[in-house]
């Protein structure tokens, strides 16, 4: 099995799953910023965890 930095297939497709549908709770919400900044806080405490300094991340 294909392991790309230590991740499975199955781990990639997982979180390529996650992903999908985080973008498309927020496409459905009725509130689409409050369901984007939600989503975007899950994604940063996700990053954080993994030591990523999220600031370096901003678009602007």
């Amino acid at each position: 099995m294909m392991e790309v930095l230590g991740i499975t297939e199955k781990e990639q497709a997982a979180i390529m799953i996650d992903i999908y549908t985080d973008l498309q709770r927020i496409q459905k919400a009725e509130d689409k910023d409050k369901e984007l900044s939600n989503q975007l806080r899950k994604a940063k405490a996700k990053l954080e965890a993994l030591g990523i300094v999220t600031e370096n991340l901003i678009i602007e």
